[in-house]
């Protein structure tokens, strides 16, 4: 035995006990936890709490609390359960808070409780790192993805997924029919245990079309025709793979290029991103309050009234712009091949002849202007471009925003690989780190609660990455 490493004795006395800060080194991330929090005015942040009541039984501080679920994200530990346990053998945990050990209960109880505050403190995190150089502002990254929710596909009920349901029902209905038919025609004892338990099964399959009738009303009946029965706002959602889609809520975020921290967050459950751009550049410009923010986004954000929203905030979009038209897939010119002449107010097409403005009109809300040329006839080439008797080109009242953004993304042809590198692996790293049950908590107001923590230790450990543990604490407290 003398040849390996041995350890302690248990039963060994010690005159002097060690420190309980002797086991937390200085440049261990759980001392930025205590120094950032330490530093917040809670009250101000809108902790419920802080003035502890005159009567009743003495209350945890908020911080304490906070303290708790920080530390906890950061470590991969969400469940207040385990958060509980955590509390009672953790020595960094136990150091962090004094050795308290409030229950499970108290600890949920906080985070469902104090869900704007807790955004507010995400929040000041990034002003924090503001503040301090951690931000560059000039070119952030958007990306949304799909989280998984509490609820399962099974308890989610759309259109679709009922009317599939109820024709699985009614084969498995004529498939026990013709099954107790059979069983009729025989006369002995297992037969008649068997027609006893088919008519049971035949009886639970009527019970469930009947269940799914109601539920097919229940579902026509809300906006969105769409119902979860454990977790009412989640909503099902699309995924790249083919028969993949989940149930669960889209978090957006907005992240800088300087060092990847994520600067602005939201948290829906609208399967798109197609109305978010301008949104998420609002808020990425209020943190950041640079005058001239880039924002790039892939193809899922265009929007025309998106992109011109984005500008009038002070943002510079960088999007690119879908080709929807199927003329290009039939072999045809598309509309990028007709040249917009602003001076003469017209379109030249691919055989040089002048499509001129003809009308206006207005649809879905956009004022749209129609061109096309009276030569289409003879044209030589007609057959490249369209079908119709004439080809006609639409212009949006706003196109030239369009056109310039296009201008600006050509003379960026990188951009898109560069928006992966900033923003994709973050939730990657997030999405790791909460495992493979997304989010723990129902409704759109606690999910958002979670996603605030998880951002915020996110951030926290990029910090202690970039500068450190005693750069960061010096930087919370100067």
């Amino acid at each position: 035995m003398s040849r390996f490493v041995e350890g302690c004795d248990r039963r060994q006395i010690a005159l002097l006990p060690d420190c309980l800060d002797d086991y937390v080194t200085e440049d261990n991330p759980v001392r930025v936890v205590d120094a950032f929090i330490d530093e917040l005015d809670l009250a101000v942040l809108g902790f419920a709490g802080v003035v502890p009541e005159p009567t009743g039984r003495p209350a945890y501080h908020p911080s304490t609390l906070l303290k708790i679920y920080l530390y906890g994200y950061v470590n991969q530990v969400q469940s207040s359960r385990r958060l509980e346990r955590e509390a009672q053998r953790n020595i960094e945990l136990m150091w962090l808070i004094g050795k308290l050990a409030p229950d499970f209960k108290t600890i949920a109880d906080f985070r469902r409780d104090n869900g704007e505050a807790i955004r507010a403190v995400c929040r000041q995190f990034v002003l924090l790192c503001r503040g301090i150089g951690l931000i560059g502002g000039a070119t952030v990254a958007v990306d949304g993805s799909r989280f998984k929710a509490v609820n399962t596909r099974d308890k989610n009920y759309t259109p679709g997924a009922i009317r599939l349901r109820m024709e699985q029902v009614d084969a498995s209905i004529a498939r026990y029919l013709r099954m107790l038919d059979t069983a009729d025609r025989q006369e002995d004892r297992v037969a008649e245990l068997r027609i006893a338990r088919l008519s049971e099964r035949l009886e639970a399959l009527r019970r469930q079309m009947r269940q799914l009738q109601v539920m097919e009303q229940a579902v026509a009946d809300t906006p969105d025709h769409q119902v979860s029965l454990t977790d009412p706002d989640a909503r099902a959602m699309a995924t790249n793979g083919k028969s993949t889609g989940m149930v669960g809520y889209n978090v957006q975020t907005v992240v800088d290029a300087k060092h990847h921290l994520i600067i602005a967050h939201e948290v829906t459950n609208v399967g798109h991103d197609k109305h978010q751009l301008a949104n998420m550049a609002r808020q990425a410009k209020e943190v950041t309050g640079a005058n001239g923010l880039t924002v790039l986004a892939d193809r899922g954000y265009f929007s025309g009234e998106q992109v011109v929203a984005c500008e009038a905030a002070g943002a510079t979009p960088i999007v690119p712009k879908p080709l929807t038209s199927g003329a290009k897939a039939d072999g045809r010119f598309g509309k990028q091949d007709f040249i917009y002449q602003p001076e003469t107010d017209t379109y030249r097409c691919p055989a040089g002849e002048q499509l001129i403005w003809r009308y206006n009109t207005v649809e879905h809300g956009l004022t749209l202007s129609r061109y096309w040329s009276s030569n289409c006839g003879t044209c030589p080439i007609k057959a490249r471009c369209t079908p119709s008797k004439q080809r006609r080109v639409t212009r949006w009242e706003h196109e030239a925003v369009i056109e310039a953004m296009q201008q600006r993304l050509d003379a960026m042809p990188d951009a898109m690989r560069v928006r992966r590198s900033i923003v994709e692996h973050v939730f990657g790293t997030i999405k790791d780190w909460m495992g493979r049950d997304h989010f723990r908590t129902r409704r759109l107001a606690n999910v958002r609660t979670e996603m605030n923590l998880h951002v915020l230790a996110y951030n926290l450990k990029r910090a202690v990455a970039v500068l450190g543990t005693p750069a960061l604490m010096a930087a919370m407290r100067g």
